[in-house]
């Protein structure tokens, strides 16, 4: 089975010269994510470890708008990672140019928008944002969107933008919500499989349950959300640095979808990478003949 894991952020320490936005360490702490460095190479060490063929890099908010470390890392690692870049959402012509070099540039297949956080909560509702959409339409750029509260607006804009590819976080589940209170944000999500250019993230599951591993109490809300959507329309994604420190790995998250909870192997052929590689246009290599060994497996062997 091709694996790709559709959410995992890397970064580097924070000194004078690369320094984060302004309680960041805060936030960093309140979500639950590691404090010190994810580099790629012990990313791509746990993948190897776990059977994860690529993952996409979401530049953490911690370190601002910059996807210097993200291209960094895929440029070394073109077959391990592809990019969800951030963009100045609320600085329309810094954006648009952003939204130029992304369209041209190999390594990143879309932008991830976020409106969480206090700063840009109103950003979809308020105007800030609406110059993005029709932009990312016409240039064909994916967009994965971390917006709890804004379930029926982000319906109107997928209505409004049909060919604008939409992929929600996380179920659309709010932060630190879990256990049977996500089932109200499942079902808000799960409504919007009317349209056929949303897509969702079943990602980050264990953080939504205080139950212990596999976190059997929530697997109804995942398959509530994959009879909803189909499978071509939902990804597996970790989070991984929400995890590590909670004493699970990444082999877990996986045999959380394939070993515990009860998916068919073509619902899983989907949801573990065939889904988001079509969705973002990243073909899966074709398998190797027996025997052979490819340069970039030779190097990461």
């Amino acid at each position: 089975m091709f694996i790709v894991d559709s959410q995992i952020h890397l970064w580097k320490e924070e000194t004078p010269e690369r320094p984060w936005v302004p309680g960041a360490r805060e936030r960093i702490r309140l979500n639950g994510h590691r404090e010190e460095a994810f580099l790629a190479e012990e990313a791509i060490s746990l993948m190897d470890e776990a059977g994860v063929n690529r993952a996409l890099i979401l530049p953490p908010s911690w370190e601002g708008d910059r996807i210097d470390y993200a291209l960094e890392a895929s440029e070394q690692h073109p077959d391990r990672f592809g990019i969800m870049a951030r963009i100045p959402q609320n600085d329309q012509e810094e954006g648009e140019k952003l939204l130029h070099f992304i369209k041209d540039n190999p390594y990143i297949k879309g932008t991830r928008l976020t409106f969480h956080r206090p700063q840009d909560r109103n950003w979809m509702i308020d105007g800030t944002n609406d110059w993005y959409w029709p932009i990312a339409e016409k240039l064909g750029i994916p967009t994965m969107v971390h917006a709890p509260i804004w379930k029926a607006e982000l319906g109107a804009i997928a209505e409004k933008h049909p060919d604008l590819k939409i992929i929600i976080d996380h179920m659309g589940i709010m932060a630190r919500c879990v256990d049977d209170a996500i089932g109200y944000w499942v079902q808000e999500t799960a409504d919007l499989h009317v349209h056929p250019n949303i897509y969702v993230k079943v990602s980050a599951l264990p953080g939504y349950s205080t139950q212990p591993f596999p976190n059997l109490n929530i697997e109804k809300y995942v398959r509530q959300m994959v009879d909803a959507m189909g499978p071509e329309r939902c990804f597996f994604g970790t989070d991984i640095t929400r995890l590590l420190g909670h004493g699970l790995t990444w082999t877990d998250t996986i045999e959380q979808f394939t070993k515990y909870y009860s998916f068919s192997p073509e619902e899983l052929e989907w949801i573990m990478g065939r889904g988001i590689s079509e969705c973002l246009n990243w073909p899966i290599p074709e398998p190797l003949p027996a025997g052979a060994t490819s340069g970039a497996s030779a190097q990461n062997g």
